[in-house]
């Protein structure tokens, strides 16, 4: 058999990089991703900081997973005492970056978020091409900031962003960056069994669902308060709560459980914690709530519309470039209870049309958020590499 110019009859080598052990939306987008390069032939190696809930996933897929200590950029890190310590950490989690890309011996590593830029240095240093795949979009930060946490991803070839609000952020953050971008898409898995239909009529409570981090970025606190908005006006909506705080934030549980009784609706929450299958839930549901402060992409969104659920989104980033107002759900301004309440209220009394705009958004997700779409557009910017990933 005719050897490729890596030595192998058709593999080649990937070496993954990702911050996380979990399972929320950007983890199983990686899993989405790796699946893609391992289907195409690849040997795929994943480092991730320690084993959990994503390790199952990964060698699912046929991946190698390794466990490698990670240094992830937080905004701890921005002061003179973070900055120490990021040296620090840097010190001690290099060399292990090092061993890894050594050991794996990769063709190109794939650096899976711009919040890990130890990973891009280590592989240069290596001398290993590397992609950097950026699913964050930051606004308001000062350019300074903005500046330094883009510019490590002058050390990658090529920059994967999840929606053009991320590629404009970026390209504004550092000019230089903007001809090696490419736009794509996340490619986002539906339920592994049809949809169950919607309620066609509505009857008790309107039950609607948020799944996502506990945190102010995904508007948990918003929520909380357009469900009390709503019991003011005598309309009676529960909401679901599905997932968990970040470490460290465990204080905005405690804010938004406290909101709740205060605003006399702790009757009306309820909080689940982190599930790995949300299909269930969002199955349970009647609608489901993006009511995000700062959303990239917005894998929630979409899933929603694979269930075949309304869902109700904040008019923000890459949920404006999902949700098509009217057309595929609803958009409220970010931030703003009083909206959201509104929007829950209009879709409850108009239901038919709740179930319409439902129809419209399925449709829509499995064409343009598809996993094959997803898959060969990801194989295609490795193929740039000159990978020999087989055919689609």
């Amino acid at each position: 058999m005719k050897k490729n110019r890596y030595g192998g009859s058709g593999t080649c080598r990937v070496l993954v990089a990702h911050p996380s052990y979990e399972l929320y939306g950007s983890d199983r987008m990686l899993v989405e991703s790796v699946r893609a390069l391992t289907d195409a032939g690849c040997a795929v190696t994943v480092a991730i900081p320690q084993d959990g809930p994503l390790s199952g996933p990964l060698r699912a897929t046929g991946a190698d997973v390794a466990i490698v200590p990670t240094v992830v950029l937080r905004k701890a890190f921005m002061s003179p005492l973070g900055l120490l310590r990021l040296v620090a950490a840097t010190a001690s989690t290099l060399p292990a970056m090092l061993r890894a890309i050594r050991r794996s011996r990769p063709d190109v590593v794939y650096v899976n978020t711009v919040t890990i830029p130890l990973w891009l240095m280590a592989a240069r240093l290596m001398r290993k091409p590397v992609m950097c795949h950026v699913h964050e979009a930051e606004e308001g930060v000062a350019r300074p900031v903005a500046w330094a946490l883009t510019a490590p991803l002058l050390l990658a070839r090529r920059v994967l962003v999840n929606s053009q609000s991320a590629a404009a952020i970026v390209a504004a953050a550092v000019p230089a960056l903007r001809s090696r971008i490419t736009l794509l898409y996340n490619g986002v898995a539906g339920p592994p069994t049809a949809a169950t239909p919607p309620r066609a009529t509505l009857d008790g409570p309107l039950r609607a669902v948020l799944v996502g981090r506990l945190s102010p970025r995904k508007g948990t606190d918003v929520a909380v308060a357009a469900v009390a908005e709503l019991a003011r006006r005598g309309v009676d909506v529960r909401i679901e709560f599905v997932g968990e705080v970040f470490p460290g934030y465990e204080w905005f549980e405690a804010q938004v459980r406290a909101q709740a009784e205060a605003d006399a609706v702790s009757e009306r929450v309820t909080f689940t914690g982190f599930e790995s299958d949300v299909w269930p839930l969002l199955a349970a549901a009647d609608i489901v709530l993006v009511p995000s402060r700062v959303e990239p992409f917005g894998n929630v969104a979409v899933e929603a519309a694979l269930a075949c659920r309304p869902v109700i989104a904040s008019a923000v980033q890459g949920l404006q470039e999902i949700v098509v107002p009217g057309v595929t759900g609803l958009s409220v301004p970010p931030g703003d209870p009083v909206a959201l309440a509104d929007a829950i209220d209009e879709l409850r009394t108009d239901w038919a049309r709740a179930l319409s705009l439902a129809e419209n958004a399925a449709r829509d997700a499995e064409k343009r958020f598809g996993q094959e779409r997803y898959a060969r557009e990801l194989r295609a910017a490795f193929r740039d590499f000159g990978l020999p990933l087989s055919q689609d």
